[in-house]
């Protein structure tokens, strides 16, 4: 298995990270497979979502509506609302699996695999790329 590990720098605010140029990158000229993405970290995830048209900011504002950032959390440390960012990832998961195929990730056409973070208090963020081949 090929593996790899990307250093994102997400900043001081909610955002949604493209990573799919890096994907691509990662996996061409591999053959067929499976492209695994995993963030190790308790407040972020994986989407495969369109990006550039409206739909990154969108989900961050029903992330917003869904998840608001009050006092309402049990989980309190850190910034105001921080428990929220514990919550996020039973509704956007820490991984995500894609087909690879002939060297190139199997996704649609408007299809991004981008990273979720809406933890202003933690700046650097790691995601593990693991190909399982194809191969035998």
């Amino acid at each position: 298995m090929k593996t790899t590990v990307l250093r994102i720098r997400t900043g001081a605010r909610a955002t949604v990270t493209d990573l799919t140029a890096e994907c691509a990158a990662f996996v061409a000229g591999a053959g067929d497979g499976l492209l695994n993405l995993f963030v190790p970290h308790a407040t972020a995830g994986i989407a495969i979502l369109e990006t550039g048209a409206g739909s990154d900011d969108d989900l961050l504002r029903a992330l917003d509506d869904l998840l608001p950032r009050d006092d309402r959390w049990r989980h309190r440390h850190g910034s105001a609302g921080h428990g929220r960012d514990h919550v996020l990832p039973a509704f956007v998961p820490p991984h995500a699996t894609v087909p690879v195929l002939d060297g190139r990730i199997a996704l649609g056409t408007w299809q991004s695999l981008c990273l979720v973070d809406t933890n202003i208090d933690n700046a650097e963020r790691e995601v593990r790329l693991s190909l399982l081949s194809g191969r035998s």
